[in-house]
């Protein structure tokens, strides 16, 4: 490397060093994730079920006069139906999830690197393949938990419970009823995990390298509120395009989970959607979608770092801490 390259290596701000899954006490990593996991799909369940009602109306209708009718027929519970159904399976579906997760970028960035990218690419790429490996793995757990958990936020009258729900579920459509939409919901989740967390890797690479020098970037990688505060700008700009470029499918894959119709096809969906209010049928419930996917992914991103560092081997967060 040239002496002026090592001079701009040394300029460039300096954020905290990555956390590999090796270095991680397992136990403690999957018991605290459970916990503050759960506490996070608490807070943002509310617009996921105003998402879902407004992909199942027929009509246009605001958030606002959305909330106000569930508040007003159902009361506060309105705004959690199925919950306990979606938390139960939230919890195997997170674990796959984040274990898929690591193990990918980690075998894909040493894979990587060996193959002669830079840093910056082999981090992008290694988060794309481990954003599309733990998405195929947790929507095994995710596709029937959503099944059940969208019938109960919009057919809750239908079912006294989740295992009501499971129970008619299965005697009408059988085993596959639970899997309805799993297609979709890969084709959804699968490019949309990979191009967030690609983009989240860069944009956060991004933000750092405006942060000013190296001197100034090692105090601010020690300061846990501009560390929070990147994690989690950096997480809604990623998840802004998400939202945008997945809404048609996400909105399909609702449909076809909720609807009850024996044999309900994807083409019939689309169809159904335009004919009732064109194109942008497909992006009703954008802006609950958008806001509990920016929500969601800031408040899971900053958790989620927060989860390696406290679950790190002491010998790993002791030289963490010397950085």
């Amino acid at each position: 490397m040239s002496s002026s390259s090592r001079t701009y290596e040394e300029s460039q701000p300096h954020p905290p060093q990555e956390i590999d899954w090796h270095m991680l006490d397992k136990s403690k990593f999957f018991f605290l994730g459970t916990a503050l996991f759960s506490a996070v799909s608490a807070a943002i369940y509310p617009a996921v079920v105003l998402k879902t009602r407004q992909q199942m109306s027929a009509a246009e209708i605001s958030c606002r006069h959305m909330s106000r009718s569930i508040m007003r027929y159902e009361g506060l519970r309105g705004f959690y139906r199925g919950f306990g159904t979606s938390l139960m399976g939230t919890i195997p579906a997170r674990a796959l999830y984040m274990s898929a997760l690591e193990v990918t970028k980690s075998k894909v960035a040493a894979a990587t690197v060996r193959w002669g990218f830079s840093d910056a690419s082999a981090t992008a790429i290694a988060n794309a393949a481990g954003g599309v490996a733990s998405a195929m793995a947790a929507q095994l757990v995710w596709t029937p938990v959503d099944v059940v958990s969208q019938r109960l936020m919009v057919q809750g009258v239908c079912y006294r419970n989740g295992f009501d729900a499971f129970r008619k579920i299965l005697g009408v459509d059988g085993p596959r009823g639970f899997y309805r939409g799993f297609g979709v919901s890969i084709v959804t989740y699968a490019p949309s995990n990979a191009v967030w967390w690609a983009s989240y890797s860069m944009v956060h690479k991004l933000i750092w390298g405006t942060l000013g020098s190296k001197k100034e970037g090692v105090s601010l990688g020690r300061d846990w509120r501009v560390v929070m505060g990147v994690q989690g700008l950096s997480a809604v700009m990623a998840s802004g395009v998400c939202a945008l470029v997945t809404m048609p499918l996400d909105t399909i894959k609702t449909r076809l989970q909720v609807l009850e119709a024996e044999e309900v096809s994807v083409v019939e969906v689309v169809r159904d959607l335009v004919r009732e209010g064109g194109v942008l049928a497909c992006y009703r419930g954008l802006g609950p979608r958008w806001v509990s996917m920016s929500v969601s992914a800031a408040a899971m991103i900053t958790t989620y770092e927060f989860l390696k560092r406290v679950s790190a081997k002491n010998g790993d967060r002791l030289t963490l801490s010397s950085v």
